[in-house]
């Protein structure tokens, strides 16, 4: 009873509270706490745990038996639990013992907009109770659902998650270099090259003195420290050219190598929309851009009408990386009917960066057409196919 993964929204499978055992566990490092609602028993158990998965199997399985020996046919047992720090080994792992399980949202659950609410475990437990049961009865307004990947599903977004984590440290040191030279007066020496390091004794302050012992020492070690972290870019963007290379025409590979006939997208922009967001079966172009949290947030209240900017609840990642793309697009693809839209629209007033945000949004919705349907989007220059 896996729940399709295209609308995740509510459930649509039929709920029969009398047959089904749900069980909501609130995860921490060390401890969990486990609430359930059990046909036949009246009271609604809540047990902590250590953090064990057998421990968590064999207290569903007790409450299966105290159903049934409370005159009850158990057809269904659900555990639900809030995305988080835990990932999603633990979803996996109790459905290859045959449990149904199901990974919350956490931005999707109500909360009280009291100042000053009330906040613990067992609070939180009966709010993900409740959640969870009008979900499971296929309300909408209750929570969404996380679609719960294969571990090689994971793995595969390890290299391009690593490589923007090691690109933004490399800015930061770029940035830290910049700053100790500015601090001494040295301007239009560029810490970056190859043999910057080398240099260093030839630098003078606009006093005519040489850069301190102590910070030319602190200037070396970062620009190592910034060569180390370039070697290991380079490593993953090798990597992932060999992997595309020997196997072209594999699932996800053959999607990348396809998004990246566009004229303005790269492998790594490639690599990133395939893995964050191609491998999913999305809805329709609205929940498309929803994922990545390109939609407006309206603010109406009686004669008020209003737009707060964007939602940001979706993928953060696919978000920055679709507005960077936006401004790629413009300048490599004047000619097509997106950028001249997005021209007309600021040459009537609009402001660029509000239109550049939208035009990341409808890019986004022609770029899954092209990858899902093979759409080429209109005016859209291709590289040749490899």
């Amino acid at each position: 009873m896996l729940q399709p993964k295209n609308d995740l929204r509510k459930s649509l499978i039929p709920f029969e509270q009398q047959k089904t055992v749900l069980a909501v566990v609130e995860l921490s490092l060390r401890t969990w706490l486990v609430g359930g609602i059990v046909p036949g028993v009246h009271r609604e158990p809540l047990k902590k745990l250590a953090a064990d998965e057998n421990a968590l199997l064999r207290l569903v399985q007790r409450w299966r038996d105290e159903a049934v020996k409370a005159g009850h046919t158990i057809t269904r047992i659900v555990v639900t639990y809030e995305a988080g720090r835990d990932g999603f080994w633990l979803a996996r792992w109790l459905r290859r013992h045959g449990i149904e399980v199901h990974v919350i949202h956490p931005t999707s659950v109500a909360v009280s907009r009291e100042h000053r609410r009330a906040k613990s475990d067992r609070l939180d437990i009966g709010q993900l109770k409740r959640s969870s049961l009008g979900w499971l009865r296929g309300e909408e307004a209750h929570c969404t659902m996380v679609a719960i990947p294969t571990l090689e599903e994971e793995d595969a977004k390890r290299p391009h998650r690593e490589r923007e984590h090691l690109v933004g440290r490399c800015t930061s040191i770029t940035n830290r270099l910049k700053a100790t030279l500015v601090r001494l007066g040295v301007r239009g020496f560029n810490p970056t090259l190859r043999k910057a390091p080398e240099r260093l004794g030839e630098l003078r302050t606009p006093e005519g003195e040489l850069i301190p012992p102590n910070t030319v020492a602190e200037l070396q070690r970062d620009m190592a420290h910034l060569r180390f972290l370039k070697d290991h870019i380079k490593q993953i963007e090798d990597t992932r050219e060999e992997e595309l290379k020997q196997a072209p025409k594999g699932p996800i590979n053959s999607k990348v190598l396809h998004l990246r006939r566009v004229r303005s997208i790269g492998v790594e922009t490639a690599d990133m929309l395939v893995h964050e967001v191609f491998w999913r079966e999305l809805r329709d172009q609205r929940a498309v851009s929803r994922y990545a949290g390109l939609t407006g947030s309206p603010d109406e209240s009686g004669a008020r009408r209003r737009e707060k900017g964007l939602s940001k609840a979706g993928n953060a990642r696919v978000r920055r990386g679709m507005i960077q793309l936006a401004w790629r697009f413009r300048n490599h693809q004047k000619h097509s009917a997106l950028a001249q839209w997005f021209e007309a629209r600021v040459t009537a007033g609009k402001r660029r960066k509000t239109m550049i945000v939208a035009l990341a949004r409808k890019l986004l919705i022609a770029l899954w057409r092209f990858v899902t349907a093979g759409e080429v989007p209109e005016g859209v220059v291709l590289r040749p196919a490899l």
